[in-house]
């Protein structure tokens, strides 16, 4: 089973900004972190309430877990990166899909991977035959 599947159904389909991505990373790479603790290193350059202002802004959005710590907040992600982007790539796709224009949109997809990557396109054609198979085995259950 793909890894990522099981974060589709609980992680939140969000779009982050580049600053809310960076401050993310940091909380992700050391676990957990207070906001003086992401700017201590000095990779992230801002001013103490901008970061808390986004650290806070993440525990809205649910990708941060906090709890008190004397007068501060420690925070924690509850994502990884890579899920995160995962299910930033299957909202944008399922947003696609979702259109009236759908196979324009596969259409193009195609030929920008074709265009990329020869190799990748042979991947996506093995990775769509194993999906047909998969589904054609589901329907033969059902019935």
């Amino acid at each position: 089973m793909d890894p990522f599947r099981s974060i589709f159904g609980r992680a939140p389909a969000v779009h982050l900004g580049p600053l809310e991505q960076q401050v993310h990373h940091a909380v992700w790479m050391r676990g957990t972190a207070t906001v003086r603790e992401v700017l201590q290193d000095g990779t992230i350059w801002q001013t103490y309430t901008t970061i808390m202002t986004t650290m806070n802004r993440l525990f809205q959005k649910g990708l941060l877990g906090r709890v008190l710590e004397g007068k501060a907040f420690r925070y924690s992600a509850r994502y990884s990166p890579e899920e995160l982007e995962c299910v930033a790539a299957v909202s944008g796709m399922q947003r696609l899909l979702g259109s009236e224009h759908a196979s324009l949109h596969l259409s193009y997809f195609v030929e920008t991977v074709g265009a990329q990557d020869e190799k990748l396109l042979e991947e996506l054609h093995a990775l769509v035959e194993r999906q047909r198979a998969d589904l054609l085995l589901k329907k033969g259950e059902q019935q």
